[in-house]
């Protein structure tokens, strides 16, 4: 199953290297493929984790966002994930139906659909969430000093311009969230 819906705009290729477009400077193998790698391993462990449950990857984020962020709406998730409502509706389903999110009315707006986890949820996200964050913690040990910084000021980095400051709100949104509770 896809993780996302959308698409790059491509650029067809000619089929002869010497084509690349003058100053063009040559990609940045290392990284790229280290991104590569990283983001497998990474998800490695939640995923063995997840197929116990017939769970993927789709049904993780879901989990990790409704966590972090009680009472969202539907459209917020959709926005976050940046997948089809189809797709997300799948999960969600799957995922209320075993008992590991709720759905409830707005308030102000009983159309709203607003998302919680449930304890057994919870537990699963955390666990999951725990497993990265070793890793995490093994990398940075590895590194030294100064390792989460970097790390976090190369990721906002790597998030488009026009979406970093929805990001790191939404994360300082989710972490005093976190500390009310």
């Amino acid at each position: 199953m896809a993780d996302i819906n959308w698409r790059p705009k491509l650029i067809e290729p000619s089929g002869d290297a010497s084509e690349r477009p003058a100053g063009a400077a040559e990609p940045t193998w290392d990284i790229i493929e280290l991104l590569f790698f990283a983001y497998r391993d990474f998800v490695g462990d939640p995923d063995e984790v997840l197929l116990k449950l017939g769970f993927g990857r789709a049904h993780h984020r879901v989990l990790h966002f409704v966590n972090r962020n009680p009472g969202m709406k539907v459209a917020e998730l959709l926005d976050i994930l940046n997948i089809t409502k189809q797709s997300l509706g799948r999960v969600l389903k799957q995922l209320v139906d075993e008992g590991y999110v709720s759905q409830k009315e707005g308030a102000q707006d009983r159309r709203q659909r607003l998302l919680y986890v449930t304890p057994k949820g919870e537990t699963l996200s955390l666990k999951l969430a725990q497993l990265q964050t070793e890793r995490i913690n093994r990398a940075f040990g590895e590194i030294g000093a100064g390792a989460h910084d970097a790390a976090r000021r190369f990721l906002t980095a790597m998030i488009d311009a026009d979406n970093r400051e929805g990001v790191l709100r939404l994360m300082a949104r989710a972490d005093r969230a976190k500390a009310e509770r």
